[in-house]
């Protein structure tokens, strides 16, 4: 039992991390239709700057001191990697979203992580390169004598507050005019031109946003690891957010919350503590990256809007004056 709560512990921390970056991808793929491919680097901005907002200065192996090194709370630390990563989202939105739409927009997005990519880990004197950041202090230590166990319970209870936060943004954006303009923008946006709409502008909004929410998990992530680096920042890290959001439904925060569980807790997380097979270390690892891509591959197949649908509104035909003719589609459409 001992073992087990920890464990049980760790998994919910997890879960909750995913749903807050399956939220922000939501409100750029599934709410506006951005096809963010370097969604992860938005999580790394966020862990990053918190981590540096929160660690002292120090030296990496080639002798530079990293950037910051505030030595401020993670609360603070936790707003500053939120901002850092919004800001972010707002530059990569402007170079993608300004003049390409659909796949070539995917691919400028792509284009620009993997130059930052390559950037971070290459400039020492910035992130500690590839090395990353580490041994970044136990948050609320300096209120609290906690040992690890003990702060896995706080954390679960602290990012599930922070969560709930999140879930609050990203309900009121889906059910606000804006949320509304977002979908009608994902549907069809030359109509939404036609009628005025600042589809430029909204669609930034929701970049911003959502790199937003991705910053808040990267820096959950950070302070309940201790350590981030670009080995926790690859493409498939991206994938991963994206299979749980087509598996569990876009465009609905509860399918988010679904996908989070099954694909990114279950089957991702879960499997990571499971004993090695010592003649093959890498059957685990293989095995899950197949489930996770078999997943997607049947929920396409079987049910393409999700395990949980976006809800749709329907609208109905009003009833006809007496004396009025019906329109060919209302006569054709009766019994």
């Amino acid at each position: 039992m001992n073992l087990i709560l920890p464990y049980l512990a760790t998994l919910v921390v997890f879960f909750f991390i995913y749903n807050i970056l399956t939220w922000g991808l939501n409100i750029q793929f599934g709410y506006a239709g951005v096809l963010d491919f370097t969604f992860v680097t938005f999580v790394a901005c966020g862990a990053y700057f918190a981590g540096v907002f929160a660690l002292g200065k120090g030296q990496n192996q080639a002798g530079f001191e990293w950037i910051l090194g505030l030595n401020l709370p993670f609360p603070i630390a936790l707003v500053a990697g939120a901002v850092a990563a919004g800001l972010l989202g707002l530059v990569v939105g402007m170079i993608a979203i300004n003049r390409l739409r659909s796949d070539y927009m995917a691919i400028v997005t792509l284009a620009t992580g993997t130059v930052i990519y390559g950037f971070v880990g290459n400039f020492a004197p910035l992130f500690d390169g590839y090395d990353g950041l580490a041994g970044l202090p136990q948050p609320f230590s300096q209120y609290l004598n906690l040992n690890s166990n003990q702060f896995t319970y706080l954390w679960v209870v602290f990012s599930g507050l922070v969560m709930v936060i999140c879930w609050f943004i990203a309900q009121r954006i889906l059910n606000s005019p804006l949320g509304r303009t977002m979908r009608a923008i994902r549907e069809d946006q030359d109509a939404a031109d036609t009628f005025g709409k600042d589809t430029v502008r909204v669609r930034l909004i929701a970049m911003a946003m959502g790199a937003v929410l991705a910053g808040i998990g990267g820096a959950l992530l950070i302070g309940f690891i201790g350590a981030f680096s670009p080995a926790g920042w690859t493409s498939a890290e991206t994938f991963i957010v994206f299979a749980a959001l087509i598996v569990g439904g876009r465009g609905n925060n509860w399918g988010a919350v679904v996908g989070s569980f099954v694909v990114a807790v279950l089957i991702n997380e879960a499997t990571r503590y499971l004993p090695a097979i010592p003649s093959d270390p890498t059957l685990i690892p293989t095995i899950r990256n197949m489930l996770i891509g078999g997943s997607l591959i049947v929920v396409l197949w079987v049910r393409p809007q999700g395990i949980i649908p976006e809800a749709r509104r329907r609208f109905f035909q009003l009833p006809l004056r007496p004396g009025t003719p019906p329109t060919p589609e209302v006569e054709s459409a009766r019994p």
